[in-house]
């Protein structure tokens, strides 16, 4: 298993998050959980589409070689071998980066896998801004386009504690899921009696009702950063983790706002189609209307560069939210 470790500054590998410094983190959190449950269960294999090394999944392929299936560049191939492992009886985890599975592997995910309800599970790698290499492998739309694929299951995890959870837990999810990765050093930022419970969005911190952050994946720990650093302000933000988007918790979503009189809706992805559409379409729907900023992605493409430089050009980082929670806008 990965051990944790505390780290300072240094040079991170391709696709791993940023601001850890200082923070407990875990190696590998998706190859070291897939490999250590796939010791009791023989129906699991792994698959990359020649993403081994930057999807996480080498620890699965040292401990179980003759489970794990390298198909090389080609990503409709992956999907389909992936199927057809399931087809036989397998629960086929398979790996690349994220805007290679969205852009040309969709239709083989629709039909192949969701709408055979396939036993697939997507972990799709260095989704929004993660990846430096610009718009070619920036996938910043790919939870606008997976919600458009029915019996689809979609995953943006907070962080190591829960993206093991996550790991161990799709694989009893029917159908197929899709999994926003998280590789590298990951931090743990959940206390320990956190539990993921697919469909259901987590308070993280109660406010006292001025302002409520509603988040996904890592970016609800920057949220939680946020917060804290909020308190020297006299501010006591609330933090809701959305970590499932589809099956959407409505309920949840609209029982924290309700709470609130201004929300912050922040996701590593575009502010169309993903987190904030599905926020604002279910406070439309039940009558109830809030200030609110968003935090997230231009409808854009974005340059090369830094995880760090574009983050900060793009105002996704911490010090955007701290506009949002003192200025409110």
């Amino acid at each position: 298993m990965a051990d944790s470790q505390t780290i300072g500054n240094r040079t991170r590998g391709m696709g791993e998050i940023v601001d850890v410094a200082g923070k407990v983190t875990e190696t590998a959190p998706f190859g070291n959980t897939l490999a250590e449950m796939a010791k009791t269960r023989p129906e699991i294999v792994g698959l990359t589409a020649d993403m081994g090394r930057y999807s996480d999944i080498l620890p699965f392929r040292d401990a179980h070689p003759d489970r794990f299936f390298n198909v090389g560049m080609a990503e409709q191939n992956l999907i389909m071998v992936a199927a057809g492992l399931a087809k036989s009886g397998k629960i086929a985890y398979c790996t690349t980066y994220s805007v290679f599975i969205t852009r040309r592997a969709y239709d083989f995910v629709a039909i192949a896998c969701a709408h055979s309800m396939a036993n697939v599970k997507i972990f799709a790698g260095m989704p929004g801004l993660v990846n430096g290499y610009g718009a070619t492998h920036q996938a910043t739309e790919d939870i606008n386009m997976m919600r458009g694929i029915a019996d689809l299951t979609i995953i943006d995890p907070c962080d190591a504690t829960e993206f093991k959870q996550v790991v161990r837990a799709v694989a009893d999810i029917p159908g197929t899921v899709y999994v926003r990765n998280l590789r590298g050093k990951v931090p743990v930022e959940l206390p320990e009696d956190y539990r993921f419970e697919v469909g259901k969005a987590k308070v993280l911190r109660e406010g006292d009702g001025e302002i409520g952050i509603i988040s996904t994946g890592y970016m609800s720990a920057r949220g939680l950063d946020a917060a804290k650093m909020a308190e020297s302000d006299g501010k006591n933000v609330g933090v809701l983790h959305v970590g499932t988007i589809k099956p959407f918790d409505t309920a949840g979503v609209i029982a924290f706002a309700k709470r609130y009189k201004q929300l912050i809706i922040a996701e590593n992805h575009k502010t169309t189609g993903g987190l904030a559409t599905l926020v604002i379409e279910a406070l439309y729907e039940a009558g109830i209307q809030k200030p609110l900023v968003k935090i997230g992605l231009a409808d854009s493409f974005f340059e090369c560069g830094s995880q760090e430089y574009l983050e900060s050009k793009y105002a996704v980082d911490i010090p955007r939210f701290m506009t949002a929670i003192r200025d409110g806008v």
